[in-house]
């Protein structure tokens, strides 16, 4: 019997190593439907930068169901974030699109990352730019929007998104900046958090800019034409 060249080899090893990512991620995937997420990659990202640099790292995580988060904080980020949540199968293209002809002509970048796009990177992948990450990206996305519903997906973002040094998820962010649960932030409260979403290391929603001010009227004047918490419920 001939012995198997080493492109066979390498080719064989290849298809397992895709079955295996396809099967884990699948899988991980539809029990993350259900289950908690306990943490993300990012977090885990943070954590590892943290043991190279001397500044002290503490983390603050609770995960809580989208019941106990005040329904005007999904409003908020969708106001915010990406107000064709609702409707779009994870990607925006139409704010893709403009994002494209703006970065043609202008330094200062503009991003269009969805809801979905953002939930996925936060739990699925390092932060880094590159089109190896963004390849990734595309597929968690796809993979969330298929195994997940839309609700599903808000509840997973609000409980993993970054407010902050060390801030996960609104439960966090509520008790850290308003010292209250999650479930009795108001609509003003609710657009602070989401204005300081574009840049958490940045802006703080504890010693808020003008800059975050403005953004947190114009976040309020978007949820109240979207329908306040009627986004939500219809999701």
């Amino acid at each position: 019997m001939k012995k198997k060249s080493w492109k066979a080899r390498v080719l064989r090893g290849l298809v397992w190593g895709l079955i295996a990512f396809f099967g884990s991620t699948i899988l991980t995937a539809l029990v993350f439907r259900w289950v908690p997420v306990p943490f993300s990659a990012l977090m885990a990202q943070r954590r590892v930068q943290s043991w190279f640099n001397e500044k002290p790292y503490t983390s603050r995580h609770d995960w809580v169901s989208l019941d106990e988060i005040a329904p005007c904080m999904g409003v908020a980020v969708i106001a915010g974030e990406d107000q064709n949540f609702p409707d779009h199968f994870g990607f925006d293209w139409k704010a893709i699109e403009k994002a494209v002809e703006h970065n043609e002509k202008s330094r200062r970048k503009r991003g269009a990352s969805t809801v979905s796009m953002q939930t996925a990177k936060n739990i699925f992948l390092w932060e880094t730019r590159s089109w190896v990450r963004k390849g990734f990206e595309v597929y968690f996305t796809l993979l969330i929007e298929t195994a997940w519903s839309k609700k599903r997906i808000l509840e997973v973002y609000l409980n993993s998104v970054e407010f902050g040094d060390g801030i996960y998820g609104v439960e966090a962010a509520s008790r850290t900046f308003f010292g209250k649960p999650a479930k009795r932030l108001t609509p003003s409260e609710a657009a602070l958090l989401a204005a300081v979403l574009p840049n958490p290391h940045k802006f703080r929603a504890n010693a808020p800019s003008d800059y975050v001010r403005g953004r947190q009227e114009w976040i309020l004047g978007q949820m109240r034409q979207l329908g306040g918490d009627q986004v939500v419920k219809a999701l």
